[in-house]
């Protein structure tokens, strides 16, 4: 076709190709033949390429190939069409300006192409430098052209090929893939493609076997034996599962999108399926679906590739070293010394776990084991699980000083843990939509065992080196690990997890033989796992009746202890951006206030006594900066009980510093410091009480980029607000120590202008919140004196979310005394202590719950 063709040509071109593409997703839409819709697509650009080729005229020199995923012969709905033109050699100006004009025409007809023109030479030579290079052209098709050519370029390229370097370039690729998606298929919102788990699993076995001559379809390997005929049919199954959703997203989309945002998850599980439950949304099971099935794929991906691996570097012949009758040592490796061991013996099954902890010197299970445990792990029935060696050989996996995580993960990966364990089973892939967890209910609980452990061990003792010195005190600390197997394992069901978590970890603990003192301590972790951290975060650990009441909860210091460790653990397990060195301080303070507490005799002492106390630790430090013995006696005496009950002595110290010499400054004090006792700023607030200080605090904090994670409001007895901060940045951006002197001067002036409070700047929400909106929750109830109310609310974070509590506070006329401010992920469950204004009447209490559950939504 020449520059001044006719124009209806390509324009009937263009309508085949829009007809042929909306007739193609029509059909899939209607019978959702995955393989048809891909190969389809194929030839419906091949017969287009090749009219339009002829057209062109060429002289008979070029070929037009097609690589990649195209040359492969699938074509998603969205996939780039990639083309090489190759050439004998370099093109004249004239095969040059024409090739041009082809390569536009294919545009105009609307086909997206990427191409490349190269001679074989060329070809060869990148190909060699590059290993993404070589894998595109290793899977050429040619389609049309000239054939000599291209069959001599393709001969030339396999014998250039290397295995066993292609081999190592290619699972050095994965290995650096995986780390791109945090080494786990569990991602919330993972990518189809590249993943691990995904299409390119699978993927780079076939590219592998391909560049070794061994084959390139599943069939090819079961052929040559590298996979079983049920492995083979597996393998189909799970890639027509992934290919199914990557249509999907496509057509939803009408573009290229390969990653599956919270956007479209319930689109999709809808167009799939899916329905929901009571206790599950459809994208919940859509998701847990492909959990499951990302799960296969790396399984057989860890099989495959070592089968094919052992062809292409023969190991050297060394006669494997027995360790018993069932399992022996070869090349490093964990071995089967038959086919059918465990089908002869199930209870191998499990021992295979417990010697790989034993001998540190294994690096893993052959293939053969792999395979053999693979197709073994439905032999774990309910006679399995009820033979008390089976449950002995289990129970020694907890209590093993090594290896237990490792071990966690690879039977939960090859099945082995959800078949003995089935309520685990259950919770396999389920995903946790509450804006906190960012993973799936499985693998939080192995995250948390993983943290449990690694208190015990030496290489993270300056992480967590109080921990490690509790556990290393703590006897039978397996049993810690068993409550956290256990603490999550009724996600899903609806009601309280906590209290259906017992009743199976009761059973658990009965049929593997605990005694009585420890099933109690396993059963009563789970039932309590959430405890410590809601006293934590939102009630006032300085507070004696607080400490108490907790003390009576835990009982002694072994639960204490227990639980302690089980939080913190917990809670670091649930997301890198929930845990901070606050919360950790919280539970720390809460922990230490508690075994003083029992090792008293679990009497809280007498308020009078624990300012005394405190006091006298006050002016103990104060007497490090050289201060007289009556320095505090101007400001104290303004200062009444509730002051020194909810304040450190260590705070105490640092306000008597910078306000005994001006009790009665009519201009406001402001210091900000580093938080010593974890990370972010403490900020001390001194004026004379304003209207809506404390909107103007919270307004000014949040356009300074930080949140409030503590705030303690007291007033004095001369009618001066005294108001402790805990700040924590927003940003990440790790200048806490130059905002210092921008936060006193500043808040200074505002405080002395007494400007009118201004509201925080505006931010985007999360697309998380957007998809899995928190429903608020607003309660205002009397304390246990009825002199305060107590304001809970749980919400969905946002920007000026604390601002406008305080404005709404502020326009009933309430006052403030503390606010604990609890952020989990993207949720907070927020605690105001508060009294006076229009509270004191139920009618003034009503109006200000309906106010803030409509300034709550998001």
């Amino acid at each position: 076709m020449s520059d001044d063709a006719p124009r209806a040509t390509l324009s009937a071109l263009r309508g085949r190709l829009q007809a042929g593409q909306q007739e193609l997703r029509q059909r899939y839409l209607a019978d959702g033949d995955a393989e048809a819709m891909l190969r389809g697509r194929c030839a419906l650009i091949d017969g287009i390429l090749r009219d339009l080729w002829r057209e062109q005229n060429f002289p008979a020199g070029p070929a037009l190939v097609a690589v990649g995923g195209y040359g492969r012969g699938e074509l998603f709905p969205a996939s780039d069409i990639d083309l090489l033109i190759l050439l004998p050699g370099e093109p004249d100006a004239a095969l040059q300006a024409q090739l041009e004009t082809t390569v536009g025409l294919f545009w105009d007809v609307g086909l997206e192409i990427g191409h490349s023109v190269r001679t074989p030479a060329q070809c060869l030579a990148e190909a060699a430098a590059d290993i993404t290079i070589q894998t595109a052209l290793l899977e050429s098709r040619l389609l049309t052209g000239n054939r000599e050519l291209f069959e001599s370029f393709i001969n030339k390229l396999h014998q250039s090929i290397d295995p066993q370097r292609f081999f190592k370039a290619k699972r050095l690729e994965q290995d650096e893939r995986y780390l791109r998606f945090q080494d786990t298929p569990f991602s919330l919102e993972p990518n189809i493609k590249e993943s691990p788990g995904g299409l390119r699993d699978l993927q780079v076995i076939l590219w592998i076997a391909q560049a070794a001559g061994l084959g390139s379809s599943w069939q090819d390997l079961q052929d040559g034996g590298f996979v079983t005929p049920e492995e083979r049919e597996h393998l189909e199954r799970s890639e027509a599962s992934l290919r199914r959703l990557r249509i999907r997203l496509h057509y939803h989309l009408n573009r290229r999108e390969d990653r599956l945002l919270f956007d479209y998850q319930t689109a999709l599980a809808e167009q799939l399926g899916f329905a929901p439950t009571a206790a599950r949304r459809a994208s919940e099971r859509l998701m847990q679906d492909y959990y499951r099935n990302a799960k296969s794929v790396t399984q057989l991906n860890v099989i495959l590739l070592q089968n094919i691996g052992a062809a292409i570097f023969p190991p050297p012949d060394l006669a494997p070293r027995p360790i018993n009758e069932r399992f022996q040592i070869a090349h490093d490796m964990l071995d089967v010394t038959r086919e059918d061991v465990f089908t002869r013996t199930p209870s191998a099954i499990l021992e295979s776990f417990l010697l790989l902890q034993q001998d540190a010197a294994l690096k893993g299970m052959t293939a053969r084991t792999l395979r053999a445990l693979f197709r073994a792990r439905t032999l774990i029935d309910d006679a399995f699980r009820d033979d008390p060696a089976n449950r002995a050989l289990f129970l020694s996996i907890f209590q093993q000083p090594r290896g237990l995580v490792h071990e966690l993960r690879r039977m939960n990966q090859y099945g082995i843990l959800g078949r003995y364990l089935p309520n685990f089973g259950a919770i396999v892939g389920q995903m946790q939509h509450d804006l906190f967890h960012v993973y799936t209910v499985d693998q939080h609980i192995l995250m948390v065992v993983r943290n449990l452990r690694r208190f015990t061990m030496d290489e993270f003792a300056h992480e967590y080196p109080f921990c490690t010195r509790l556990i290393s005190e703590f006897d039978r600390h397996w049993l810690l690990y068993v409550a956290a197997l256990f603490h999550d394992i009724a996600k899903g069901r609806g009601g309280d997890h906590s209290e259906q978590g017992t009743v199976d970890a009761q059973e658990f603990c009965e049929r593997h033989g605990l005694s009585a003192e420890d099933t109690e301590l396993v059963v009563w972790l789970v039932r309590r796992h959430l405890t410590m951290s809601n006293v934590a975060q939102k009630q006032d650990v300085s507070d004696p009746e607080v400490v108490a009441a907790f003390a009576a909860v835990v009982g002694d210091e072994r639960h204490l202890t227990a639980l302690y460790l089980l939080t913190v653990a917990d809670i670091r397990g649930t997301s890198p951006k929930v845990w901070n060195s606050w919360k950790g301080q919280l539970l720390q303070d809460l922990y230490l206030a508690t075994r003083r507490l029992l090792h008293a005799g679990g009497e809280a002492p007498a308020p009078h006594g624990v300012i005394q106390e405190r006091q006298a630790e006050a002016m103990r430090l104060l007497r490090y900066f050289a201060l007289s013995a009556t320095v505090h006696e101007r400001l104290w005496k303004q200062l009444d009980t509730v002051y020194f009950l909810r304040h450190s002595a260590e705070e105490i110290a640092w306000h008597t510093r910078c306000l005994h010499y001006r009790p009665n400054d009519e201009k406001p004090v402001v210091k900000a410091r580093l938080n010593p006792a974890s990370e972010g700023l403490q900020v001390m607030v001194y004026t004379r009480d304003q209207r809506d200080l404390f909107a103007r605090l919270a307004g000014f904090f949040a356009r300074a980029g930080y949140t409030i994670a503590d705030a303690k409001i007291h007033t004095t007895r001369h009618g001066y607000a005294l108001d402790s901060f805990v700040l924590l940045d927003t940003g990440g951006r790790d200048n806490d120590r130059e905002m210092l002197s921008y936060i006193e001067h500043e808040l200074t002036g505002r405080l002395i202008a007494q400007t009118p409070p201004e509201a925080p700047l505006a931010a985007r929400l999360s697309r998380r919140l957007k998809h899995f909106p928190i429903a608020p929750s607003v309660s205002i109830e009397a304390d246990d004196k009825g002199a305060h109310f107590v304001l809970s609310l749980v919400a969905a974070d946002r920007p000026g979310l604390l601002y406008a509590v305080a404005t709404a506070l502020a326009a009933h006329g309430a006052t403030l005394h503390t606010a604990k401010i609890a952020t989990l992920g993207e949720r907070v469950e927020d605690t105001f202590l508060v009294s006076g204004g229009d509270l004191d009447q139920s009618a003034g209490r009503l109006r200000l719950e309906a106010e803030l559950l409509e300034l709550l939504k998001v």
